[in-house]
């Protein structure tokens, strides 16, 4: 019933354009608390009209658990209409995203410089891979560029090892970076890492040990096509661009791509959903480069390290169950001072805990796979914010985000090294 009022309130807006169109895309903050308001928020949020922000899919709806909910500007007032009616209330998190997202991709730069600006800047893909390049070539000493596979469109997935002394192999971080096509930030973080590790190298303690102890691979963007595609066709993309057998919908959720409980309650076997799990584990091309990688190197790499966006969390496996991790105490001490860190230095509480019961069932994570290969220490960091501006933080909230981020990093980085007793 849900879904054909819905249709016939969205119909009446088309016959009458006029009437519905507001002057810019919005987002909406909706609590539902009834039972019924949950069903109707799944069935709005699933209409092509709308982006499901909050949570990833309309299956995660609950009680008293804020939605956050992208809606067109053509689409807001029979949106409106119909949660009137309902008697459910909203608040209004962005009243003009558009301008965000110009501000977003205004003043970026092909030339890196060496003044911090260019960091504080969100960069297309073109510019990310330019970046690579001349980062590479001015800090050759310790930076080398490993070429791990290609995304569906032929993109090439560079890895960036960063190194401090000595030659020989050293047990490892792995950093990934822009699993989510629309998490800026993300992306915006690795580049904001490599530049902190190689201008402070030698300088910086906390740094020098870090690398001198443990080399660190960071994958700054795991899926080029979908962020090329969020700058340039639609900011909102999540997914890769892998097209379907026998349906016009495009992409795979890389993060439900991985053999970790892949396809169970929390992911969809739906090619048209956020969160498709694809047609078998590792199906894509970006995961499987990764997977195949991160197996050939099992044996070094002790910290998995996978940066997303939003909601200001540290968290662990597992995301594919409720099952608690059979280190679960030693996780939950470690993300627990990295937290407190960041609240210490930069006054932001970052939430922490297991995946599952902290946030949500997410099967096919990479964290969560990692983990199960044997990489005892296995994260994904949130960063900002919780939702005030979502996947559109602005350029000049960058350097607190990722100066929190780093913090996180290097607080668990550090830990690994105490406790295992990297020399």
């Amino acid at each position: 019933m849900w879904f054909f009022l819905i249709q016939l309130v969205l119909t009446s807006c088309l016959i009458e354009k006029y009437k519905c169109t507001t002057t810019t895309d919005q987002v909406f903050s909706i609590t539902p608390r009834l039972q019924g308001d949950v069903e109707l928020l799944k069935n709005v949020s699933s209409m092509h009209e709308t982006v499901l922000w909050q949570p990833a899919s309309p299956d995660q709806i609950t009680i008293n658990a804020e939605v956050h909910l992208f809606i067109p500007a053509s689409s807001q007032k029979p949106i409106i209409k119909l949660l009137q009616r309902y008697d459910i209330t909203h608040r209004v998190l962005l009243a003009n995203a558009q301008e965000l997202i110009e501000a977003q991709k205004r003043n970026y730069s092909t030339d890196p410089r060496s003044s911090t600006s260019y960091y504080e800047r969100y960069h297309p893909l073109e510019d990310i891979y330019h970046w690579i390049n001349k980062t590479s070539r001015e800090y050759s000493e310790r930076l080398q560029v490993i070429l791990i596979g290609s995304s569906v469109e032929k993109q090439p997935l560079f890895v960036l090892k960063l190194s401090g002394k000595g030659n020989q192999p050293k047990k490892a971080i792995w950093m990934d970076c822009g699993i989510h096509a629309r998490e800026w930030i993300s992306p915006a973080f690795c580049m904001w890492f490599v530049q902190y590790s190689v201008m402070y190298y030698n300088q910086h303690s906390d740094i020098t040990e870090i690398l001198d102890k443990m080399d660190v691979y960071v994958l700054p963007v795991m899926n080029p096509d979908g962020y090329k595609y969020s700058w340039i066709e639609n900011r909102m993309w999540r997914k890769n661009r892998s097209r379907n057998v026998d349906n016009t919908c495009v992409g795979t959720d890389l993060n439900r791509n991985f053999d970790a409980n892949w396809c169970t309650k929390g992911s969809s076997d739906n090619p048209c959903d956020e969160t498709y799990c694809g047609r078998f584990p590792e199906s894509e091309p970006e995961a499987a480069a990764v997977s195949n990688f991160i197996r050939s190197r099992k044996d070094l790499v002790k910290l998995y390290l996978s940066i997303h966006s939003y909601s200001q969390m540290l968290i662990f496996p597992y995301s594919c169950s409720y099952q608690e991790a059979p280190n679960h105490q030693e996780l939950y001490e470690i993300a627990q001072e990295a937290a407190m860190k960041i609240k210490i230095h930069y006054k932001n509480n970052y939430k922490f805990g297991a995946g599952a019961k902290s946030f949500y069932l997410a099967p096919g994570g990479s964290d969560d796979w990692a983990y199960n290969l044997g990489i005892d220490y296995s994260f994904t960091f949130e960063l900002q914010d919780n939702g005030r501006y979502g996947f559109l933080l602005p350029p000049s909230h960058i350097s607190k985000a990722c100066s929190e981020a780093l913090t996180a990093v290097k607080s668990t980085a550090l830990n690994v090294i105490k406790r295992r007793r990297f020399s």
